[in-house]
């Protein structure tokens, strides 16, 4: 899954997302802070391959695409809409193929603008991206091809606290970088940046009013942190595959960023430092049970502004959660089954 699975909604409730072998499942609070409905399937009966990628907008809605089957050897990338946990999704709404037709070209990614707007980037048959958005009164505009070239299959798509969205895409020797220059307008290639990056591994943040962050696994094995216009910086060594989780959030008064991951050991570890601070350093905390291979961790806040951490293994669809104690540091409660 491209992107954070666990969401806290516009009514406060918890929510995650599972991918089974043909739909996408959502789990969700009953109340805040409460026990949990039964999984149940999001969007319809629409058979889709195993693929996912969440974005949410400062409305709450979260915002799922994926990619579903349609002639033989062909697919089509389709949307959905959750409003609020408890109430079902919008079917899933087909939004088309960045090169108007043919099989999967990579992992989608979404992010959605200041006006709740969803913007869909893929990889196209060509090596490029191609990204599609919707319309403010309904509706998707044309797809539009961004350019680029050996963009490798995983995107990480962030919308930055202006409100303009960016996109990331690692290439064989860099990252390309594109962002809006006004609201609504097609994103433009801004920057490339020379770094050696481990498939798999892009994550964005929105970290200022005028920058997100980048973080990646670079060949050497190190977490690293690039904002455009700067030079990318060494945070410590990444412990597991994959992208980490990462989430901001107040800790002891000051503006935080949290890195969540699970590790070699099998436990989730921690990492936290003072949002684009990078020189003031950070290390991993082990926390909770041994979990087996695959399984991933994702963060978010709940109502009260409180750090959640959900952990899921994939296959089992066991799903353990904890949350940030009432004390000093980043304390956390016992892990607990959902």
């Amino acid at each position: 899954m491209n992107g954070e699975w666990l969401r806290r909604g516009r009514d406060g409730r918890l929510s995650v997302y599972l991918l089974s072998d043909a739909a996408v499942l959502c789990r969700a609070e009953r109340g805040p802070g409460g026990s949990w409905d039964p999984a149940r399937t999001v969007g319809g009966d629409q058979r889709l391959h195993p693929a996912l990628a969440l974005g949410q907008g400062a409305d709450g809605y979260t915002h799922l695409v994926s990619w579903r089957p349609t002639v033989t050897g062909e697919s089509g990338l389709v949307h959905s809409a959750h409003f609020r946990p408890r109430l079902s999704a919008l079917d899933w709404t087909p939004i088309g193929h960045p090169d108007k037709k043919g099989d999967r070209t990579g992992e989608p990614a979404v992010t959605v603008d200041a006006r709740g707007r969803a913007h869909v980037f893929v990889r196209n048959k060509g090596g490029g991206v191609g990204m599609v958005a919707q319309k403010e009164k309904g509706g998707w505009d044309p797809w539009r091809d961004l350019g680029g070239s050996a963009v490798q299959e995983d995107l990480a798509a962030v919308t930055g606290e202006s409100g303009l969205v960016e996109l990331f895409a690692a290439v064989p020797d860099g990252i390309l970088h594109w962002r809006q220059e006004e609201p609504g307008s097609r994103p433009v290639m801004e920057e490339a940046l020379e770094a050696s990056v481990r498939p798999g591994t892009l994550r964005a943040l929105a970290t200022s009013a005028g920058s997100s962050t980048l973080f990646y696994t670079d060949a050497a094995g190190e977490l690293c942190a690039w904002r455009p216009g700067a030079k990318p910086v060494p945070l410590l060594p990444s412990v597991g595959p994959g992208p980490v989780s990462v989430i901001r959030c107040e800790l002891d008064g000051y503006d935080c960023t949290l890195l969540a991951q699970r590790s070699a050991s099998g436990r989730i570890v921690f990492a936290a430092y003072p949002t684009e601070q990078e020189t003031a350093g950070a290390w991993w905390t082990e926390s909770g049970p041994r979990l087996p291979a695959g399984a991933t961790v994702s963060l978010a806040r709940d109502e009260e502004g409180r750090v959640v951490a959900a952990a899921l293994t994939p296959g089992t669809d066991e799903l353990l959660l904890t949350r940030r104690k009432d004390e000093p540091g980043l304390a956390l409660e016992a892990w607990q089954p959902v």
